[in-house]
């Protein structure tokens, strides 16, 4: 995911470095041009910054949309487990409680029998 985000990353820095440079190239190529020629120039650089901004944004919704989903996918296993930990503890208390009165039994049983003396 790391690289993913680095290319990505790398992709928008080298849009813009090479949106950047054309408009530069542009406005020194058609410095000496008349004022219609500045207002197109205006209005591409106003597409380009949407087009950047469209990329940057649709990157980042991507990012959170995977991330919703990780979340999403974490909740549904914390349930998963919370449900197993919560049956193991349900059998455990009737297994104790089995046990106790096993231990009662045997508890009872001992003292009903006769006592042995010794000489």
């Amino acid at each position: 995911m790391k690289n993913a985000k680095q290319t990505e990353s790398g992709e928008i820095s080298q849009s813009l470095e090479t949106d950047a440079s054309g408009n530069i190239h542009e406005l020194a190529r058609t410095s000496g041009g008349s004022r219609q020629i500045g207002i197109t120039d205006d209005q591409t650089s106003a597409n380009n910054l949407g087009i950047l901004l469209r990329r940057v944004s649709a990157s980042s919704t991507r990012q959170i949309e995977n991330l919703v989903g990780e979340l999403q996918t974490l909740g549904k296993k914390l349930h998963t487990d919370g449900d197993r930990i919560q049956r193991d503890i349900e059998e455990y208390a009737e297994l104790n409680q089995q046990v106790m009165q096993l231990t009662a039994i045997i508890f009872d049983s001992v003292k009903k029998l006769p006592e042995v003396r010794k000489s």
